[in-house]
């Protein structure tokens, strides 16, 4: 298998992660980092055996020597710099959300079509083979028809000066962690809902949201999300007769997971997941997509519908009436 070799936009935290993944992929290698800073990207890319450092993100994509990009910058920024990348020659991996809007997604999808080149949303957590154990039980009928569908995502974040509380970087909680429980309810129910409706507390940003999304069929997703609460972790999916739940949805670390089968008046029965890296699975996905000049596994249309679900939610939270979803990716 051919060796893919990355190039990573910034030095966030998340980047960290990544950067660790590729390294424990044996036909993945980064080799190059970009940051604002020469000094800072030459010591982030020492600590990580990185090869080449640059003080600018242009410079490095005019560098090029690498085949494919990462881009884990603020909100804000990954619509502007995944383009400057594919219009570089590029495929880019992109961390969630794909962009500020969804009017900048399909920004993002013309120049993709355009240059033939891919792009793909960092989720990593729908990568753990969980979510298709959940899907199988699902379409077996193990909890009877799906009605309804619960999730939650949640931390504190006490300094507001920090780029999750920043509303010119895009932040705010639903971008951060709620667009996870809006892609969850996606994945789960295979399909977009038709219309939603939020609300939210925050000055700057949207410190806290509440928010429902209606699927065709009478299914309803109802989820919470907030950077100012303690962090939780959670989801479920109920049908007419039983109910699967995801203690540790957003797990990456490896560890085992858990699904429980819930019925009433029985004890749970818990189907156990071995550890999955999910950012190493996401990660040898989308390299192995270009090299086989496929689509990944969840492209930029689907980033897009996602997208276009949290531009409903906050024009809901900003105008308190239901919103209908505009879901066309084109």
């Amino acid at each position: 298998m051919k060796n893919t070799r990355w190039a990573i936009l910034g030095t966030a935290h998340i980047a960290d992660s990544v950067a660790a993944a590729i390294g424990r992929s044996p036909s993945n290698q980064v080799v190059a980092v970009a940051s604002r800073s020469l000094d800072k990207a030459r010591q982030w890319g020492e600590q990580r055996g990185i090869e080449h450092a640059y003080g600018s993100y242009q410079e490095m994509l005019d560098a090029g020597g690498f085949d494919v990009v990462y881009n884990p910058l603020p909100n804000a920024l990954h619509a502007p710099w995944t383009i400057a990348a594919l219009k570089a020659g590029f495929p880019v991996l992109c961390e969630k959300p794909i962009a500020l809007n969804r009017d900048e997604s399909r920004e993002i999808l013309e120049v993709s079509a355009e240059t033939g080149l891919a792009v793909a949303e960092g989720f990593m957590y729908r990568f753990h083979p969980m979510f298709d154990a959940a899907r199988k039980l699902i379409e077996q009928g193990a909890i009877g028809d799906v009605v309804t569908l619960n999730s939650r995502f949640s931390f504190f974040e006490d300094d507001r000066s920090s780029i999750v509380a920043s509303a010119e970087l895009g932040g705010g909680a639903l971008m951060d962690v709620g667009c996870y429980c809006v892609n969850f309810a996606r994945l789960m129910t295979q399909s977009e809902p038709l219309r939603v409706s939020a609300s939210s507390l925050g000055d700057a940003v949207d410190d806290t949201m509440v928010g429902l999304l209606e699927f065709p069929g009478g299914v309803l997703s109802h989820f919470e999300t907030s950077i100012a609460l303690s962090e939780q972790h959670y989801a479920e999916v109920c049908g007419t007769t039983g109910s699967l739940v995801f203690p540790n949805p957003w797990v990456s670390d490896g560890s085992e997971a858990q699904v429980l089968v819930r019925r009433w008046g029985e004890q749970d029965k818990v189907l156990s997941i071995p550890g999955a890296d999910t950012y190493r699975l996401e990660i040898e996905d989308f390299a192995d997509a270009i090299g086989e000049r496929r689509v990944p596994r969840w492209g930029l249309e689907d980033a897009i519908k996602n997208m276009a679900v949290i531009d409903a939610l906050k024009a809901s939270a900003r105008t308190g009436r239901h919103v209908e979803v505009v879901n066309a990716a084109s």
